[in-house]
Formats: C-alpha cells, sequence, structure tokens
C-alpha cells in the first residue's frame, strides 16, 4: 500500500483466470480442508460435464484438461474482491485474508490489483 500512496480509498483484486477465484476468509489449514472436500461434493470432479466433451469442441489446446467443476466452482465463489484501504491499510478482520483460490492447477496464475483513493 505504501508504494501507492492511497491513504483513504478501496482496493480492488481481480482474477485473470475462469479457474481460479478470489475470496476474504480466514487462511487456516482444516477450514481450508473443509471447504476443498464441502465444493468436492457439490461439484464433482468426475460428474459428467458438456464442457469436458474436448473431442467436441472447438479451438481447443492440445494441453487442455477436463475442468468444468473448475469453472463451475470459480463462478460460485467469485474472481474478485474490494478492500477498504483506511490510513495506508487494508481494513482487514483480524483473521482475515485475501486469498486467490487455485481450482485447476498448479499453473502460473495472475492478478490485477488497482488502489483508488
Amino acid at each position: 500500500m505504501e508504494a501507492s500512496g492511497v491513504r483513504d480509498g478501496i482496493l480492488t483484486v481481480t482474477s485473470r483466470h475462469t479457474t481460479t477465484a478470489l475470496t476474504i476468509n480466514e487462511n487456516e489449514e482444516r477450514l481450508l480442508e473443509d471447504v476443498r472436500a464441502f465444493f468436492s461434493k457439490l461439484v464433482p470432479a468426475d460428474d459428467k460435464y458438456l464442457h469436458n466433451d474436448l473431442h467436441l469442441r472447438e479451438n481447443v489446446p492440445p494441453d487442455e484438461p477436463e475442468n468444468a467443476h473448475s469453472h463451475i466452482v470459480a463462478m460460485m465463489m467469485g474472481s474478485s474482491e474490494v478492500v477498504p484501504v483506511v490510513g495506508g491499510e487494508l481494513e482487514l478482520g483480524t483473521y482475515q485474508a485475501v486469498m486467490l483460490v487455485e481450482l485447476d492447477g498448479p499453473r502460473q496464475r495472475t492478478v490485477n490489483v488497482m488502489v483508488m483513493g
């Protein structure tokens, strides 16, 4: 935040990928395991998805995985977050963290970060 010079305003962070999500929550390993288990039950990777019929799609890269479940979870979780900036600091709760959630990797990923104020 210091490099931006913004003392009061907002920070937006947006994922640039359709199989990642952004969220604000507690970065605690047991909770993260609970979340993984929840989404695995809700959107099982081994279900039948039309998106995974790679032979029926056009312009499919040769390394394209069967990842419809990753896209669906990303849509449910969301791809951006907005955080208030107060006094040059992110205004997050004690246990809150901004987390990029990898749903189809590991892969090289990027996010867009914008600070306004």
